[in-house]
């Protein structure tokens, strides 16, 4: 009921469910280790009091870290640890071989009840930074639940996680994912540190000024005359298939404009059409609109979407953030006396093939913070690294032809455990079969050729249908790679995990994050002690994710003062 007094500490549980009512206020419960109500619904009149008045809470349950936590931020409420509701239904479902499926949670208490189960709300497109006061508010919930309904769908969810191939890895993975909401989240209050007036200098400096009227800026009208004057017409550069009817009236018959082909012709507008595409892809991706567009108050702020793709890597809703441009990055500046403190993850599918295949050797050599391409020369091929690292590389991704070939070969010879365990990966993509990650985070069904799978990810994380042929061995090699990638995704998000808590007690914040690489923003008196949290989390996470091994995953660190230094 509307004020009913607060639970006396002794009373709470270690989660609590939580869900927003109409007016600001909320709805919630602490619950038992069954999933099931502890006690009675208490109807609180505003949000963020009834989680800012319980710190003790140990996890709060709730439908959608994106429909809840940017408020809380926003009045400045930190939320240790949650279960996302909406993201664990979408594990399960996977898990389940029913990915595709609609994930909100009133689409799982309809399948509870055999019900019509509303479709999912279509993706809410990302706003600007013009509009970023609106971003910190809580999202629309989509289809309504009642609270009751909410607590049916997590006490099933329970029991399906205990149904699961390996129940705490699944719990695990469910608990990672819902951190990585709340990282994604805090990044996006905290925003990467954006100097618009060194941006604007960058674009002046490779486009030359702009024309008014919004056309190519200088030196890409430029260049495009030089494109034409090589074939004696006007041509238009930005169009591909303008590019392949004029080489082809020059006699050169290209199948794409892509850089690698472009570069082995041997005509006089290769040159200038390359240096065209290089900064077009600037002006268009990162130019002066985007500068407007994404860049407020001295942050870019891109919303990012945990498990984005069916591997669990992120992606992110506009902006794209997680393709910046090395000279785009000299804009991101810290601030006065603070530092960026950039890590990237060294080589690290191959030490996650080292920890998922339990092959005693190639644990031996992921067991050294040193480079892994060199230990693994040195055991299998007389020293050379860069067969090494082909081979290595070659067994994740399927390049097994020609050189590749032989290298596996030896690597085979070394490594069995490991060669076996994607080659095992490969083989149930070509017979159709579903591959997990280690924590159980499951591979899409096949689909058509050039089809969206049933997440809607298309291109490199679409399974091809399995069959004969070509479609069979491109499918091995989307399992082959899905079982690394994955598992790497898995160990990502508790290394997240862990640094967030590490740093819980500093004034440092996350501020970005790339498959492998984090870059965290903090005083400059902070950076060292930054430094070493990843480095610990990078360790714990793999001990936590994939159990007492050799395997070490270490970090390269730099602190920079903008992030262009840091490579």
């Amino acid at each position: 009921m509307p004020g009913a007094r607060l639970a006396p500490v002794s009373e709470r549980s270690e989660r609590w469910a939580l869900d927003g009512v109409e007016g600001g206020g909320a709805r919630l419960v602490p619950l038992g280790g069954d999933g099931l109500p502890a006690g009675p619904v208490l109807t609180e009149p505003d949000l963020v009091a009834a989680v800012r008045s319980r710190p003790d809470v140990g996890r709060w349950v709730w439908r959608s870290t994106s429909a809840v936590y940017p408020r809380l931020l926003a009045a400045g409420v930190r939320v240790e640890r949650c279960y996302d509701i909406e993201a664990a239904e979408q594990l399960l479902l996977a898990h389940e071989r029913r990915l595709g499926e609609p994930r909100s949670a009133a689409a799982a208490w309809a399948r509870l009840h055999d019900r019509p189960v509303p479709p999912d709300p279509p993706a809410r497109a990302a706003e600007p930074a013009g509009s970023q006061s609106s971003l910190f508010e809580a999202r629309p919930a989509g289809p309504g639940v009642p609270f009751d309904g909410l607590l049916e769908v997590y006490a099933e969810q329970q029991r399906r996680h205990a149904a699961a191939e390996h129940p705490d890895r699944m719990r695990l993975l469910t608990a990672a994912e819902s951190a990585g909401w709340l990282v994604a989240a805090e990044m996006h209050r905290a925003g990467l540190p954006w100097r618009a007036d060194v941006h604007r200098a960058v674009l002046h400096e490779l486009l030359g000024e702009r024309y008014a009227g919004g056309g190519e800026p200088r030196r890409l009208a430029e260049l495009a005359d030089q494109v034409s004057a090589a074939f004696g017409r006007r041509v238009r550069p930005d169009l591909p298939a303008d590019v392949v009817k004029a080489f082809a009236e020059a006699g050169i018959r290209v199948r794409s404009t892509r850089r690698w082909e472009l570069a082995e012709l041997g005509h006089p507008a290769v040159e200038p059409l390359i240096a065209y595409k290089k900064l077009y892809r600037i002006w268009t991706a990162h130019g002066w609109s985007w500068l407007q567009d994404w860049v407020h108050d001295g942050r870019f702020r891109p919303e990012y979407v945990p498990g984005g793709t069916v591997s669990g890597r992120w992606t992110t809703n506009g902006g794209g953030a997680l393709q910046i441009p090395k000279v785009i990055r000299r804009a991101v500046v810290a601030d006065g006396g603070w530092r960026l403190v950039v890590a990237d993850a060294d080589q690290l599918e191959p030490r996650v093939l080292a920890a998922i295949s339990r092959d005693p050797g190639l644990m031996e050599v992921a067991g050294d913070d040193g480079d892994l391409y060199t230990r693994l020369s040195d055991r299998a091929f007389s020293g050379d690294r860069e067969h090494a690292k082909l081979a290595l590389l070659g067994a994740v991704y399927g390049q097994t032809s020609g050189d590749g070939l032989k290298n596996l070969a030896a690597l085979r010879r070394r490594f069995p455990r490991a060669v076996a365990y994607v080659d095992d990966a490969a083989r149930a993509g070509e017979e159709g079969r579903l591959v997990r990650t280690w924590l159980g985070r499951t591979s899409p069904r096949a689909t058509g050729a050039g089809e969206p799978d049933e997440a809607g990810i298309p291109q490199d994380d679409t399974a091809p249908v399995p069959g004969s042929g070509a479609d069979a061995r491109a499918r091995g090699r989307f399992t082959r790679n899905f079982v690394v990638q994955g598992s790497a995704a898995d160990w990502a998000l508790l290394m997240l995990a862990a640094l967030r808590r590490a740093t819980a007690g500093m004034r440092a914040e996350l501020v970005f994050f790339q498959h492998d690489e984090v870059i965290v923003h903090c005083p400059a008196e902070e950076a060292e002690a930054v430094a070493d949290a990843i480095r610990t989390a990078g360790d714990l996470a793999g001990r936590i994710t994939f159990g007492d091994t050799p395997v070490r995953f270490p970090f390269t660190t730099a602190t920079v003062e903008r992030y262009s230094d840091a490579k």
